[in-house]
């Protein structure tokens, strides 16, 4: 089936895969919310339609929101599709599960760029400008007995994301793991990478985690 992937749009990759994993391995009810933040292409938005859940995708970038509805229409599902800063444009919706693929990666910048499509993956200086605001924001709007599927790199630390989501209420816990070689993007940091202690002498893989945090019934 044909999928969307152009320029300037974040490609599904490896922590894509590992999360659509984690989707699959999780019950869902026919009808469920479902709300993906940072859709890119929409492939995990996608992948929750088909089966049968109520999907809104958001994301900052006009060309991957747009990308999103034309993959949904190939793919013959329905995809609610909005453009905003992470859960600013649904500022009312509850949902049975949340999934984000959000950036993560540590980065010299202080802040994530304001545009372009290195958004989709700078994470600030220790990796979590992001992952935090998810922290904070993402378990208030879970139904009871909802769940946040996240994807991060181990170098943006795993247990600040647990601690968070486990003092917002949830239960938290990492459920999926894979190392891959690194991309781009950290073969051009290294040297700062261990500069900061993220990275040890001969490291030459990074950890991807997905996190399952649940909200009791």
């Amino acid at each position: 089936m044909l999928f969307l992937r152009p320029p300037g749009v974040y490609a599904p990759q490896d922590d894509t895969s590992l999360l659509a994993a984690a989707l699959r391995a999780e019950p869902m009810a026919p009808g469920a919310r479902v709300l993906d933040i940072g859709t890119g292409t929409g492939a995990l938005a996608v992948a929750a339609a088909r089966r049968g859940a109520r999907v809104t995708a958001v994301d900052a970038s006009l060309r991957a929101v747009i990308t999103c509805r034309i993959n949904a229409r190939l793919s013959a599902v329905t995809v609610r599709t909005r453009r905003g800063d992470l859960l600013r444009p649904v500022p009312d919706g509850r949902y049975d599960l949340i999934l984000s693929n959000p950036p993560y990666v540590p980065s010299p910048l202080a802040g994530p760029p304001r545009r372009g499509r290195a958004r989709a993956w700078e994470g600030g200086h220790d990796g979590r400008y992001v992952l935090d605001r998810i922290c904070a924001d993402a378990p208030a709007r879970l139904r009871p007995g909802g769940v946040l599927l996240l994807v991060q790199s181990a170098l943006s630390g795993i247990s600040p994301t647990l601690d968070a989501l486990v003092r917002a209420g949830l239960d938290a816990e990492v459920t999926e793991r894979r190392f891959v070689p690194f991309g781009p993007r950290l073969r051009e940091r290294v040297a700062w990478l261990r500069e900061r202690g993220l990275l040890l002498p001969g490291e030459d893989k990074e950890e991807l985690v997905v996190i399952r945090a649940e909200r009791a019934l």
